[in-house]
């Protein structure tokens, strides 16, 4: 078999691993390939081809990375918002003073940060999820506006 269609083949498969990934770094590398199989196809040699996939994949990662980085940054404090406005219960704190509790929500429990109240909310009270930052809810006495 020629190594343009090996490389082909193996492109193909990037592309197929990437959908079950999702990460889209291996689209980046699967570029790469594909480039190095049209310097193949057109009869470069293997330094060439190493050359050319290996530019393509690393410039492609390096956007890949970066756009990341933009579209997370973009939404810091946010979370995923699809649980923004839900009730949580106050459990109990952690440390009163910094504003870390203990919340039950979906029926387990939570790290959470209370922020916006004036008055600390006593174990048992409603509070509402305004955002997430990693695995910790950042919740308030009130419903965020919508």
């Amino acid at each position: 078999m020629d190594l343009w269609l090996i490389l082909v083949v193996a492109g193909f498969v990037l592309v197929i691993v990437e959908l079950l990934s999702g990460t889209f770094y291996l689209l980046a590398i699967a570029a790469g390939a594909f480039a190095a199989a049209g310097v193949a196809a057109l009869g470069g040699n293997v330094l060439f081809q190493a050359l050319a996939g290996s530019v393509i994949a690393l410039a492609g990662s390096i956007y890949v990375h970066h756009w990341h980085g933009a579209h997370r940054n973009a939404d810091v404090g946010q979370g995923n918002l699809l649980d923004r406005g839900q009730a949580v219960v106050l459990e109990s704190w952690v440390d009163e003073v910094a504003g870390l509790a203990r919340v039950k929500y979906r029926g387990t429990s939570w790290d959470a940060r209370i922020v916006g109240a004036t008055v600390k909310p006593a174990p048992g009270s409603r509070l509402y999820i305004d955002a997430q930052e990693g695995n910790t809810l950042v919740v308030g006495a009130t419903p965020p506006a919508r």
